[in-house]
């Protein structure tokens, strides 16, 4: 059934800000519908977002691939990576001040482990193209450098589920909620999100803690998660370090089946609105 038609239009009053009526009709395309959702910050609920509270004894956070090949090596840096960095950071102390546990997951592409797949890239002498054992560039950025007493899994793949050692820390914690961030959004973000919805377990996805290549393909990223996140919630890191400390704040829930559209225009829009 096509959508309504959308509601006439009324000239806004001369105190309203030009900047808030042009943000409001793309982001009422890009959801397809006719209520256009309030510009950022958000204060009340809109239909796609409602107060949230966790239990902190019930969340992990799980940081992904913040290495320093991605700010270090040109061919995989990360837009925005110093943002990122230092979202991620405030996620960590929030956690840790909530005794939340931290899972930290990094690339380690070992081909003694998991030899090269077919139409792998690699080097001119057979060694990894990215995330090299013994390089200096797989380290973490000290920004978000695991404490001793942290859990650490090195993965070979893009999935953290794809390491038996990250499915059994997972297991033995039982989280309800896997509070994620990392990059890049569009690969090993968006497959552990998918694989840990998959295993029964509900995802935050804190959106201004993850990066890709480009500004693009991270929003992107985040709506395409976002449109299939059953039992799960975007937000960014201020109501996420709010949640982890046990506090309620608003966070954006997906209703239904891939409710959201959009077109090239509407991306940054919509991605704000989340």
């Amino acid at each position: 059934m096509p959508p309504p038609p959308p509601a006439p239009k009324t000239e806004a009053p001369e105190t309203e800000a030009p900047e808030a009526r042009a943000t409001d009709a793309p982001v009422a395309d890009a959801l397809a519908i006719t209520m256009a959702l309030p510009a950022r910050p958000v204060a009340t609920a809109t239909p796609f977002h409602e107060l949230l509270r966790l239990d902190p004894a019930r969340c992990l956070l799980v940081p992904i691939d913040m290495q320093e090949e991605h700010r270090a090596d040109p061919r995989y840096l990360v837009a925005g990576y110093d943002r990122v960095l230092g979202n991620a950071a405030r996620l960590l102390a929030a956690a840790r001040a909530a005794g939340v546990p931290c899972l930290h997951a990094g690339y380690l592409r070992d081909f003694t482990r998991v030899p090269p797949r077919p139409f792998e890239p690699v080097e001119a002498d057979g060694t990894p193209a990215f995330s090299a054992p013994g390089s200096a560039l797989t380290a973490f950025c000290p920004e978000v450098a695991p404490l001793e007493d942290e859990a650490v899994v090195l993965k070979n793949d893009l999935s953290c589920f794809s390491e038996p050692a990250f499915r059994a820390h997972v297991a033995a914690l039982a989280p309800e909620w896997l509070v994620i961030c990392g990059v890049w959004s569009e690969a090993c973000v968006s497959a552990t999100v998918r694989d840990a919805v998959a295993a029964g377990y509900r995802v935050l996805l804190v959106r201004d803690a993850c990066g890709s290549g480009s500004a693009a393909m991270h929003e992107v990223a985040v709506i395409t998660l976002a449109n299939r996140l059953y039992g799960g919630a975007v937000c960014d890191t201020a109501r996420a370090c709010a949640l982890l400390a046990g506090e309620e704040a608003l966070a954006w829930r997906l209703s239904g089946a891939a409710p959201l559209r959009f077109d090239p225009a509407g991306i940054t829009p919509l991605y704000d609105s989340f």
